[in-house]
């Protein structure tokens, strides 16, 4: 039940990124880009001295959202 509810939280952290950026994809997109967003998030506030992705909470959304949306930046830097 647990990946479940990480495959949500990264399908709706990759969609808010994605509008954020204003770059248009698949759900399978949104959920990859959410799921890595999360993990590169909770790396970088780590490499700043702070939490990353704790739980499902409104910080986790925030730091995963700001990792989705570098990851997406990534992306296109390489396109």
């Amino acid at each position: 039940m647990d990946i479940l509810i990480w495959i949500i939280f990264g399908a709706i952290v990759g969609w808010i990124a994605s509008m954020i950026m204003g770059s248009s994809g698949s759900l399978v997109w949104d959920i990859v880009i959410g799921i890595i967003g999360a993990v590169l998030g909770g790396w970088l506030m780590s490499f700043f001295g702070q939490g990353g992705v704790t739980g499902f909470n409104l910080y986790s959304f925030l730091v995963a959202i700001f990792g989705a949306v570098v990851a997406i930046a990534i992306v296109r830097a390489f396109r």
